[in-house]
């Protein structure tokens, strides 16, 4: 059983990610996750959002990796509803179902992102993040596929790889 009494039939997703063991390396994958989504904008709304990324990373170095520890446990809960309705049927990769449904995945780590917006003291952050926001949900969106792809690594069952 898991935490609140709910039968889950394989370990929860954020169990599996936030293993001491493995959490580095989600952590780095995520960051380059990150870095590449950030790279791939194009157009003018791509350069305001690579400007913005670099103000954020030039505000403290390692400041993405930092963020991403942080804020890895909260993700990694809001996912697990998304990885418990699949897990039972594996109907097809994580990736598949996350993408079938990224406006939701998008909502779920958004709302994460937002309430820490908030409670940042550091105003550079915060503007930064304001000026991005009204764009925020369709770039989460857009960056769903590649989120499912890094999750599907830490999805199979033990020995397989997909």
């Amino acid at each position: 059983m898991a935490s609140g009494g709910i039968f889950r039939p394989v370990p929860a997703l954020s169990e599996k990610l936030l293993d001491p063991a493995v959490r580095p390396q989600v952590v780095t994958d995520c960051e380059k996750l990150v870095d590449e989504e950030v790279a791939s904008k194009g157009g003018l709304a791509g350069m305001a959002i690579k400007g913005a990324y670099a103000v954020v990373k030039a505000v403290k170095s390692g400041i993405v990796r930092e963020v991403l520890e942080s804020l890895l446990p909260e993700f990694a809960q809001k996912l697990d509803p998304f990885h418990d309705a699949w897990a039972p049927g594996r109907a097809g990769p994580f990736s598949a179902y996350l993408q079938a449904r990224a406006g939701e995945v998008s909502e779920a780590l958004l709302a994460i992102t937002d309430a820490r917006a908030q409670q940042t003291k550091n105003s550079s952050l915060r503007k930064a993040y304001e000026k991005l926001r009204p764009t925020g949900k369709k770039n989460v969106e857009q960056a769903v596929p590649r989120l499912g792809l890094l999750l599907d690594r830490y999805c199979q069952p033990a020995g397989r790889t997909p």
